[in-house]
């Protein structure tokens, strides 16, 4: 009788193990999909609004035809991706977002009298912004994924995994060879500001 029950207790207790490790992992896969769905959010965000700032911004940089083109082709990029709603695409629209930033700051820095003007401030900080919060949302999905796809590897969730066909999830692909993956010596030294 005793042993009986040890049994339909260790039984109990091993249901309700594969259904918290099931449920765990139903949902972490869920929180992936949306985390993704955020990024087309924040890019979406992109394709709203810097056209507008765009339009405020042309006034005042009239003689700087280049940062239009620039603007208006990472426009292009991020609606394309958008309406694509592929992972890659997206990531690779928010990275030319980020890398029109500091050309932007140049052409800034360079026109004194466009440094004053408050649209021009204003198109900065809210590209910056957006930005980051595509930059948080690729670090959210890359933290669910790991967390997601160490669940898949690790025993004994593994083989509740398994047993219910969960799938790893890719989350943000990165090249496997490139300058992203080496530091060069100047990269090493502590940056110098003078002002």
């Amino acid at each position: 009788m005793q042993f009986t029950f040890l049994l339909g207790l260790l039984a109990v207790g091993l249901l309700v193990y594969v259904i918290g490790v099931y449920n765990a992992l139903a949902s972490m896969r869920t929180r992936i999909g949306a985390s993704i769905q955020e990024i087309g959010n924040q890019l979406k965000r992109q394709v709203e609004l810097i056209p507008n700032l765009e339009e405020s911004a042309k006034a005042y940089l009239k003689h700087e035809k280049d940062i239009f083109k620039l603007l208006a082709d990472a426009r292009k990029t991020v609606t394309a991706a958008v309406k694509s709603g592929k992972l890659d695409q997206l990531a690779s629209a928010g990275e030319k977002i980020s890398q029109l930033l500091p050309q932007i700051q140049v052409i800034v820095e360079s026109n004194p009298q466009i440094k004053g003007a408050d649209i021009i401030a204003r198109l900065m900080d809210e590209l910056r912004d957006t930005s980051d919060k595509v930059m948080y949302a690729r670090r959210t999905l890359i933290d669910l994924t790991a967390d997601y796809n160490i669940k898949l590897v690790t025993f004994p969730s593994n083989l509740v995994a398994n047993s219910f066909g969960f799938k790893p999830e890719k989350g943000l692909e990165t090249p496997a060879s490139g300058a992203h993956l080496s530091v060069t010596a100047d990269e090493t030294k502590t940056p110098k500001v003078s002002l």
